[in-house]
């Protein structure tokens, strides 16, 4: 099955939709039966957006369509899709690749955008050759009609409307239906839906499986009646027998989904996993880990992992180590190394991938030097993966927002245009700065994905991480570029540095340390490491702009024309240290991934007069709770092991597209003085509501 992007003639956003291979074991090449002149539309069954493709329905995702399932494919089985075009276009973000290229290894040479290409007019059929593959999957299915449960090829697959991708459907041919026989040739066409069962096995290694439905329901045997025997999977909402009920249609066996649920079901499913990768249609030789039940809508199934940078703009070796990654991606290792000493040459193999017109020899020689240069063996590569820390993309960022005297001087091309505002006389003393971000490019990369947990909440071995490819590692990854807008606040270094301390002396942080080691102990994970949890907790300056980050939020989503869902934080919130200063800074900005970005509305809110209102209102708000006095006590104590204190759903929670924490290390108590009528008091770090 694959995805194809067309273009929503109301949003110039791209979306994609998808189509049917009959048989899943060959590589993905869905426009297939399109080419060879086919009826059915087989190459469209559905639509996704740029960025519900990266963070919720990537390779190894289950994304529900109105009819089926399916399951975007490795990136394999996404060569046949780029090799319709002469050119492959990719990303260039130096700062990025280097840090996909530690993480997957040095073979990585692009960042690539999904396939897609915009349309000149709604009827055009510009770009309908490409797509991103997806399969059937789970590849069970359950009559809606008779309540019959098999295999895919046992089912009709039918989407013949051009316009239609939506009702792409399975049907179950010849269903007899629940009651009596429908006579003559009525019953004998008779088609019903069929629907994806939705039990599936998974395990911490990322494998996934379909159920064993037929071992289950005859308790590890065969049954004594046929070899091949027909189930039926009816719902029993009745007494005790919640859930499913699985039963044999020619032996009468039987047996109820709800024994496989929990620790004691998990005793009685298969103690070994298979190894089974649905998005590469293969399997791992060994995994050692036992499967677990899992629901095909499990939020817990699928956890991208990504990694994200603001374009800036770059010293000139940041732009020859870009001219680099474009000519390792477009021309080749191989023949550059050929070409090296015969640079006229080489600009002619290059012309037409890159523009190398205002680009000298020497500069051009660099390059090369650059792309020839010896990589850093295996072992070196894993010790700089141990000690890497997600906070050195940010620091870039953050030391170019200390320096206003850049600002004027911003290359276009790098798509950031940043503005110095001035502070409002009414603004808070403790808010040092405020920064306009008129535009701004986002480039978001996929590393692979896990399973059960995501990466950053366990103590996890970096091997959790699955693959995307059948054989080796990728050689790419996909990418987003999105365009918006933002507001920058700055806090007072020095007034953060002395709340802090006092902080970090409280009996309240010692709580949310103590639940936080507990949190961490108690995370489920077979493949743990032996890691400090301390090291995992944020310290008190980050829980403080985290916190201001959501207020914000709430209150700015009021004004700006945005929903709150369509805002998301960037938090610059750490201590000094042996190679970076300390940073008390948050950004909030919106991204759009079509072509002119985003309109303004959230930037104009940085306007001085507007920007004291705004603070002023979302401090009030965050001073009171519907749920106070219970919210604004709240502290976790053993054997509780939430990770948030003064904060909940009514006053400070976000939705999982603006945090960056999934609503973790949230506390009110460190914005403001709030009334307590027991447990540890603190010192907020704006103080008293009262006083503005």
């Amino acid at each position: 099955m694959a995805e194809t992007i067309s273009t929503d003639k109301d949003n110039a956003e791209p979306t994609n939709s998808l189509a049917m291979l009959h048989d899943p074991g060959q590589t993905l090449d869905p426009l297939t039966d399109a080419e060879d002149g086919a009826v059915k539309n087989r190459a469209k069954v559905g639509s996704a957006r740029p960025s519900s493709l990266l963070y919720t329905y990537g390779p190894g995702a289950i994304m529900d369509l109105p009819g089926f399932a399916v399951m975007p494919a490795g990136l394999d089985d996404w060569e046949p899709i780029w090799k319709r075009r002469e050119f492959i276009p990719t990303i260039v973000e130096p700062r990025l690749l280097n840090v996909v290229r530690l993480h997957l290894g040095p073979q990585v040479d692009s960042l690539r955008p999904f396939p897609w290409q915009p349309k000149k007019g709604a009827m055009s059929k510009e770009g309908s050759d490409l797509g991103v593959p997806a399969r059937a999957f789970p590849q069970w299915f359950r009559c809606t009609g008779c309540d019959y449960l098999g295999p895919l090829p046992r089912f009709g697959y039918t989407n013949t409307h051009p316009f239609r991708p939506d009702l792409a459907q399975f049907t179950h041919q010849s269903c007899p239906g629940r009651g009596r026989k429908t006579p003559g040739a009525a019953g004998r066409n008779r088609q019903s839906p069929a629907v994806p069962a939705p039990h599936l096995l998974t395990c911490t290694n990322g494998h996934l499986d379909e159920f064993p439905y037929t071992l289950w329901v005859h308790r590890g045997g065969t049954c004594p009646k046929a070899e091949l025997p027909d189930l039926k999977m009816r719902d029993a909402n009745i007494g005790q027998s919640i859930g499913s009920i699985i039963s044999c249609a020619s032996c009468g066996a039987s047996r109820g989904m709800a024994e496989a649920q929990g620790a004691a079901g998990r005793d009685k499913l298969p103690q070994i996993c298979r190894g089974r990768h649905p998005h590469l249609n293969a399997f791992d030789s060994e995994c050692g880990a036992r499967p677990t039940l899992i629901m095909m809508g499990a939020s817990n199934l699928w956890f991208s992992s990504t990694q994200s940078v603001i374009v800036m703009p770059r010293t000139d070796a940041e732009e020859a180590e870009a001219l680099a990654d474009q000519l390792r991606a477009a021309v080749g290792i191989e023949k550059v190394a050929k070409y090296a000493s015969d640079l006229d040459t080489l600009r002619d193999v290059a012309d037409g991938k890159i523009d190398l017109k205002d680009v000298s020899d020497q500069s051009l020689a660099a390059a090369v030097a650059d792309v020839l240069a010896p990589v850093d063996p295996e072992e070196v590569r894993q010790e700089k993966l141990a000690t890497w820390d997600p906070v050195e993309l940010l620091v870039p960022e953050w030391r170019y927002l200390q320096k206003p005297a850049l600002f004027p001087q911003q290359q276009n091309s790098s798509g950031l245009m940043v503005t110095e505002m001035q502070r409002g006389q009414n603004l808070h003393a403790r808010i040092a700065r405020v920064v306009a971000v008129n535009r701004m490019k986002k480039i978001n990369a996929v590393l692979g994905f896990t399973r059960l947990d995501e990466m950053d909440r366990v103590n996890d071995l970096a091997s959790r991480l699955v693959k995307l490819t059948r054989k080796g590692r990728p050689a790419w990854v996909p990418a987003t570029e999105d365009r918006g807008e933002g507001i920058f606040l700055q806090l007072d270094l020095e007034a953060v540095d002395e709340w802090e301390k006092k902080i970090l002396d409280s009996p309240l942080w010692a709580a949310h340390k103590q639940a936080h080691r507990l949190n961490f102990s108690r995370r489920f994970s077979e493949t743990a490491a032996s890691v400090d949890p301390d090291t995992r907790l944020p310290g008190p300056r980050y829980w403080l702009l985290h916190t201001f980050a959501h207020t914000l939020i709430r209150e700015m989503a009021m004004s700006c024309g945005y929903g709150a869902a369509s805002l998301t934080e960037r938090i610059y919130g750490w201590p000094s240290g042996p190679q970076r200063e300390a940073a008390a800074g948050l950004l909030i900005c919106t991204t759009a991934s079509d072509s002119e970005g985003t309109l303004g509305g959230l930037v104009a809110l940085s306007e001085p007069t507007r920007l004291e209102g705004l603070v002023i209102s979302a401090l009030r708000r965050a001073s009171r709770c519907s749920s106070d006095p219970v919210c604004a006590v709240r502290t976790p104590s053993d054997p509780e092991d939430f990770l948030h204190g003064a904060a909940c759903h009514c006053c400070t929670f976000a939705s999982e597209t603006s945090c960056e924490k999934s609503n973790r290390f949230l506390d009110r108590r460190f914005l403001l003085d709030l009334p307590t009528i027991m447990g540890p008091a603190v010192p907020g770090f704006f103080g008293s509501v009262d006083a503005f």
